[in-house]
């Protein structure tokens, strides 16, 4: 699995330091917005060229892990 989050990279030079895809300036968001509005893998690829299957699974992985944090109450 570290090997599929290592696909995110995040630069402050580029798209505001949102995490992007392999460097490209495909957001990990633009991939979960795909997703959302209801596109499949397949289509996903076929509307972005340049990812991956790796990249979804990447993205998907990356959000998983920032949406589950522990939340500590004082």
């Amino acid at each position: 699995m570290s090997n599929l989050l290592s696909r995110i990279t995040i630069n402050p030079k580029q798209c505001g330091g949102r995490p992007c895809i392999r460097g490209m300036r495909i957001r990990v968001s633009d991939v979960l917005d795909l997703f959302a509005a209801g596109l499949n893998a397949e289509q996903i690829l076929e509307e972005m060229p340049d990812l991956e299957a790796d990249d979804l699974k990447a993205a998907l992985l990356y959000a998983s892990r920032k949406l589950n944090h522990p939340v500590l109450v004082a």
